[in-house]
């Protein structure tokens, strides 16, 4: 949070960082702290400049949501990896603002290790464990002990439980379907065999969703809603896709809005899955390097023009008087670039029995 002693705390916190391990990381909210403020990004990579951190600390976020590609690693080799963390922990105005603002984060291909690649990578196990290390999740956190880095918070008391499920779209991920035109990466996978997040983390995200909250922030590596031009997202596998509208709607789960990253632009979609309210994904990318080509996409579920400069996302949570969240998309200097508000009531399925 921004202060009288920030500036401060800035320097000492450059001064005090000497490994992407070992640094002072600020505690998680409490679980029964009300969350009024999140920020949210992807696409940072460790040899681009990147300016934008002090925009995002200027913005005083509770907590900040890395949605993947959290560094450009695209490797093999394991050693690289490390070498890739390290060179993004000694990133100044990285290593200041982590010391600052707590982060949850998941991970999308190129953190993974392999651009677009799924299960079939051969050294995921290694690429989980340096990214635990990275962002010092303790050695007796249970995320250490299933497959995969899928994981949930819920903050805050009744009527103001903000829940937190951050999805893993990569380790248990089939193989795409890659389409024979040049102007096509992949083309839909109809295999009913096929996942996206494989049987035991499905189980686990309905456990979650029967949870009681008041609002929800899903989170995927890449695109939920929508389909570009055969690019990865949810809806190169349509079952899965509808499978993830199915549990919603199956657990009278109120309050869901998506995010995501890996596009190279920020965008807000609002969509139809048959859940019983509308769905709006906020697509947070990147924060260093953006896509003007790719943010000239049509897409017809876009509530406003994709902006494809350095991006970043603010979710503010209006808790009391009409319960509302507001995304709103934010360029490298921190400026609002567009923003749309929901009222929380507009998020109910068609029941009094909520979740």
């Amino acid at each position: 949070m921004i202060n009288a002693r920030t500036p401060v705390l800035w320097i000492l916190g450059l001064l005090s960082f000497t490994s992407s391990v070992g640094f002072a990381a600020p505690p998680h909210p409490a679980p029964s702290a009300t969350i009024e403020r999140l920020a949210i990004g992807s696409c940072a990579d460790q040899n681009r400049p990147q300016p934008i951190w002090p925009a995002i600390v200027a913005t005083e976020p509770e907590l900040f949501l890395l949605l993947g590609d959290n560094i450009y690693a695209d490797t093999q080799d394991m050693a690289k990896m490390r070498a890739d963390y390290e060179i993004q922990g000694s990133v100044p105005g990285f290593a200041a603002f982590r010391q600052q603002v707590p982060i949850l984060a998941t991970w999308d291909d190129h953190d993974y290790g392999w651009n677009d690649a799924g299960a079939e990578y051969a050294h995921k196990e290694t690429a989980k464990a340096l990214m635990l290390d990275f962002f010092e999740v303790p050695a007796d956190d249970e995320l250490r002990q299933r497959p995969g880095v899928y994981q949930a918070k819920i903050f805050g008391p009744p009527g103001r439980r903000l829940q937190i499920i951050l999805l893993d779209g990569r380790w248990f991920r089939s193989p795409l379907v890659k389409d024979p035109s040049p102007y096509r990466r992949y083309r839909p996978n109809f295999d009913a065999d096929s996942t996206m997040l494989g049987e035991a983390q499905w189980r686990w995200l309905r456990t979650q969703l029967e949870q009681p909250a008041e609002l929800r922030l899903i989170a995927s590596g890449v695109q939920v809603l929508g389909y570009a031009a055969g690019f990865e997202g949810w809806k190169t596998m349509p079952l899965e896709q509808e499978r993830l509208f199915a549990v919603i709607r199956d657990t009278r789960a109120a309050g869901v809005v998506l995010l995501s990253g890996d596009a190279h632009f920020t965008q807000i979609k609002r969509g139809d899955g048959g859940t019983g309210y509308p769905l709006y994904e906020f697509t947070s990318s990147g924060l260093t390097h953006g896509n003007p080509i790719g943010a000239a996409r049509p897409s017809p579920l876009a509530l406003q023009r994709p902006y494809g400069g350095l991006n970043f996302g603010t979710v503010d949570i209006r808790w009391q008087d009409d319960p509302a969240v507001t995304l709103r998309a934010r360029d490298v200097d921190g400026n609002i670039v567009f923003e749309h508000t929901i009222r929380l009531a507009d998020l109910q399925p068609p029941t009094e029995e909520i979740k």
